[in-house]
C-alpha cells in the first residue's frame, strides 16, 4: 500500500475540504404572513402556499 512522501498541509487539506461547508437553507418571506419559510414549502405559522390556504391554524 502506498504511503504519503510529505504530509498535507493544513492549507491544502482545507482548500480540498472547502466544499463540504453547511448552506445555508433557501429561505423566503411568505406573501401572505411575512414569516421567513423554507421555498417550495407550506408556511409554518399561517399554513399557506402559493396564496392558498392549505392547513387550517387553531
Amino acid at each position: 500500500m502506498a504511503v504519503p512522501f510529505r504530509r498535507t498541509s493544513k492549507t491544502r487539506k482545507r482548500q480540498r475540504r472547502s466544499h463540504l461547508r453547511m448552506e445555508i437553507p433557501g429561505m423566503v418571506k411568505c406573501p401572505d404572513c411575512g414569516e421567513m419559510k423554507l421555498s417550495h414549502r407550506i408556511c409554518k405559522n399561517c399554513g399557506s402556499y402559493k396564496g392558498e390556504t392549505v392547513i387550517e391554524k387553531k
